[in-house]
């Protein structure tokens, strides 16, 4: 028995979804786990599908990894469970049934959770303890990230000489999430040594035949298709999967017509799936040719960002000074004060108007409504900040396109105050992606493609600004955070409020040689009472004793501690002043005077350095 030789001359029949039939039963936890609890359970399953004419079963292993198992504290139950999983699977198994040990893929859409190195020490534990059973090939499944799956790939060809279906997972049909063709990621696949391409999860039939109509038949390799029965409908807080297996039966003759050479089933299907597309193909050779379809290339439209905007501020703040100012959007409605602050910091002078997305959690005007204002009625360039918190991954994009489609192009990517600390602490924190993902994300816009990998049909011109918090015990740490950020795409920085200056000349001399300006963040404080409040309630942030001491010596004179406020802020400003060209003027309360006065003050500061250097010449 020959699983390769096999499929030069046969079409086989994989089995169907394992979890489907679990979770059908009413198993509503972690279906590895059964391996050991409830072994005949599993057992049974195998059985149904070998009966249904299933050539290949896969062993109950797809989750059986560090990462996964960790999140029910079954780590160090690895060895037992993959070793439990191969012996049901063989026991099952008839002598002409293919046991292949089956890993599935750690990344989804949350790519930056997971890095390459943590992924090869997880994937690597997996598969020794697959290979030293003696399962008669390996299937790699479920794989959206294509990164992911080419370091696997070449883990295991180096590791065995046993067959392998390497099996990539579609957002879109015919194109992979990072934009690559399918074609192309076939072709990537079977050159890095996988014996069996394919397509499976996520997409029904009806997708992956649309897909496939692109694709050759390999030279070195065999197709594979492992579809879902069908999109999943919520019901009652359940996923079901309805489709009839006579679309099943239809479809198997598609796929053969594509040149598939290795049918199974994915989330939703079951024996009478299998069954159905077992009897649709029996005594039925494969094809050896197919006319392609030609993929038809979408157009992806240019716009030139000199044209339609100002240069990006990372340009700016490299070359020049630059003041740019946070004016939070009211949390009541109406905008008067709102604009009447706008108009007067761009009156002053400053190169962007920064909006912040619900700061701290607390419901306020959509940052995006009052930037559109700002811009419209006051001239001033406005930068969007965009949190992980409030929006999923559709809505991200959405808001990303609509962002572009008004024309505004500064954006600031952050994770987002977690939802319990605001107004509403029954909230819900998405969190879909962290703040390198978002990054990652809108980069990816940049090149005209979605998350999904489909075109967008124009290539957006974010520049991308990141967060900084210096307010940390071991600042290394978090400049180590700012690197892997530019890794991500971030063109530059923006920091948390600081109120020392000796911590903004260790900031300086640690973040000297990155590759990224950045904008020092400075904010007046308005009282004792703030003083005591961020000293004491906002994380990581302390305030020396001398500048509450002054604080408090304005007691409840609000003209006193507004001279105060400005006086500490412009004493900081005067330190960074030669350090930074870039500097990040907060604006608490929307108290806008006092960022105009500090702005005024930054700008008479820079007028009087070129005076000097025009009189010393």
């Amino acid at each position: 028995m020959n699983f390769l030789e096999d499929l030069k001359s046969k079409i086989l029949v994989a089995d169907g979804a394992m979890g489907t039939m679990l979770y059908s039963h009413g198993v509503d936890r972690c279906f590895e786990e059964l391996n050991l609890s409830k072994p005949e359970d599993v057992l049974a399953v195998h059985q149904a599908y070998i009966e249904a004419g299933a050539n290949l079963i896969q062993t109950n292993t797809y989750g059986a990894n560090d990462i996964k198992l960790s999140r029910y504290g079954l780590e160090d139950d690895i060895r037992q469970i993959n070793k439990k999983a191969i012996e049901i699977a063989k026991k099952a198994a008839k002598e002409s049934t293919y046991v292949f040990g089956t890993i599935g893929g750690i990344r989804t859409f949350k790519k930056s959770a997971h890095s390459i190195e943590e992924i090869k020490r997880n994937f690597r534990e997996q598969l020794y303890l697959l290979l030293n059973e003696d399962v008669d090939g390996l299937l790699l499944e479920t794989f959206y990230d294509l990164e992911e799956m080419k370091t696997v790939l070449s883990i295991a060809r180096k590791e065995t000489n046993k067959p392998i279906i390497a099996n990539v997972s579609l957002h879109e049909a015919g194109v992979l999430q990072d934009g690559t063709s399918l074609t192309d990621g076939f072709s990537i696949l079977e050159e890095l040594g996988a014996n069996v391409i394919g397509l499976n999860c996520r997409l029904g039939p009806h997708h992956m035949i649309q897909s496939l109509e692109e694709v050759p038949i390999p030279e070195k390799a065999f197709l594979s298709v492992f579809p879902n029965s069908s999109l999943p409908a919520l019901n009652e807080g359940r996923l079901v999967y309805e489709s009839d297996e006579t679309y099943f039966k239809e479809s198997a003759l598609k796929f053969r017509e594509q040149g598939v050479r290795l049918i199974g089933g994915c989330c939703g299907t079951t024996p009478n799936h299998i069954k159905a597309m077992a009897e649709a193909i029996a005594n039925l050779a494969p094809v050896q040719t197919k006319q392609v379809k030609v993929a038809k290339k979408s157009a992806i439209e240019v716009q030139d960002q000199k044209v339609n905007s100002l240069p990006p501020l990372e340009e700016i703040v490299r070359e020049k000074r630059s003041v740019i100012v946070e004016l939070d959007p009211p949390k009541k409605l109406g905008m008067d004060k709102f604009l009447e602050g706008a108009q007067a910091l761009h009156d002053a002078g400053i190169d962007a108007l920064t909006l912040a997305d619900n700061s701290l959690a607390s419901p306020r005007i959509s940052n995006l409504a009052a930037g559109i204002l700002a811009k419209e009625k006051t001239g001033a360039r406005t930068l969007i900040h965009i949190t992980c918190r409030d929006r999923n991954l559709i809505g991200l994009q959405s808001h990303l396109m609509g962002l572009h489609s008004l024309g505004m192009s500064d954006v600031l990517a952050i994770t987002g105050d977690p939802s319990k600390i605001g107004d509403f602490p029954g909230a819900t924190s998405v969190y879909d992606v962290s703040s390198f993902d978002l990054i990652s994300l809108i980069k990816q816009f940049n090149e005209g493609v979605s998350y999904s990998g489909k075109p967008l049909g124009q290539k957006t011109n974010f520049s991308v600004a990141a967060a900084f918090n210096p307010n940390v015990r071991h600042l290394d740490k978090a400049v180590l955070r700012l690197e892997k950020k530019i890794a991500h795409g971030a063109d530059y920085f923006i920091s948390q409020p600081l109120y020392s200056s000796q911590q903004i000349i260790d900031v300086y001399n640690e973040t000297r040689n990155l590759q990224a300006p950045i904008y020092i963040g400075i904010m007046p404080l308005t009282s004792s009472r703030n003083a005591e409040f961020i000293h004491n309630e906002i994380p990581g942030i302390k305030l020396s004793d001398s500048i509450r001491e002054k604080m408090a010596t304005a007691g409840n004179d609000k003209e006193k501690a507004r001279q105060e406020g400005l006086a500490i802020a412009k004493d900081l400003i005067d330190t960074a002043f030669d350090l930074f060209n870039g500097i990040y003027l907060i604006t608490p309360f929307l108290q806008y005077d006092l960022t105009v006065e500090l702005t005024n003050y930054i700008h008479e500061k820079e007028k009087q350095r070129a005076e000097r250097k025009i009189t010393h010449v």
